[in-house]
């Protein structure tokens, strides 16, 4: 069966609704700008929140394996496997693929795409590598922001890289799709990072950039959507109740 991307179509309009379900042993769970610590159990069936989703018209799925960012590896496949074969959810799934072993898994059980942040930094070629055995339109990069600077290594670590040159050294390569995360937005429940996002939209005009961190309210997906942003991840604020399931079906059917 051939699987459908997050990658939009030809002349696709609207901000496509991404929903994040982040992996701790199993279950859903969201920290606060990546802090583990911080780790707050908001559900312990995440296909359960899957198919919530669904129903409500949400069609992708931004899924994260915590467990396997901290260890380096793919921990929480078999999340994965059950979320892809109980829904029809597009899912781009990331943390701790670091190896061809694991991006293969990921691929073997469900994923539509994957998301490549750190490995993107650390080991350039290996994941240039997937690019090209994949296909770009299976691979996302991640490019997770402190002041404009790239972080790795779970947001432990501010690189020399600056954000835009690192967008343009892989849409050179082909790649289109960029999950933006401003970290000091991330879980904080306050607003996203509007005039950041514009400048990469204008840096970037035909760039497939998905927002991430921050979003807080419909108001917060109106800007988005302005400013023809193609997606935004929304976390904390479907499970804390400040963006409800009924608020989202709405906003997707004005808006697609």
């Amino acid at each position: 069966m051939m699987q459908k991307n997050i990658v939009p179509p030809s002349g696709a309009r609207g901000l496509k609704i991404i929903p994040a379900i982040d992996i701790i042993g199993g279950k859903c769970v969201r920290l606060t700008k990546g802090d583990y610590s911080t780790q707050v159990t908001y559900n312990e069936n995440p296909l359960e929140v899957a198919k919530q989703f669904e129903a409500s018209g949400i069609e992708y799925l931004h899924l994260v394996d915590l467990d396997g960012a901290k260890s380096s590896q793919i921990v929480n496949h078999k999340v994965l496997e059950l979320i892809a074969s109980k829904t029809s959810l597009k899912i781009d799934f990331g943390g701790g693929l670091k190896s061809d072993k694991d991006v293969e898994i990921a691929f073997d059980v469900g994923a539509n795409q994957i998301t490549g942040g750190s490995i993107a930094v650390q080991n350039p070629t290996l994941f240039q590598s997937w690019i090209k055995k994949y296909g770009a339109d299976k691979i996302i990069l991640g490019a997770d922001v402190s002041d404009r600077m790239i972080a790795v290594s779970g947001w432990q670590e501010i690189t020399q890289l600056e954000l835009f040159p690192f967008i343009e050294s892989y849409k050179a390569l082909g790649l289109n799709t960029v999950i933006c995360t401003d970290i000091a937005k991330d879980g904080m429940l306050a607003g996203t990072s509007i005039d950041l996002y514009s400048e990469i939209m204008n840096e970037f005009s035909d760039l497939n950039l998905v927002a991430s961190g921050g979003v807080t309210s419909i108001k917060d997906l109106d800007l988005l959507l302005g400013k023809k942003i193609y997606g935004a991840i929304i976390g904390k604020a479907i499970y804390e109740g400040r963006i409800t399931l009924k608020e989202l079906e709405k906003f997707i059917i004005n808006n697609n």
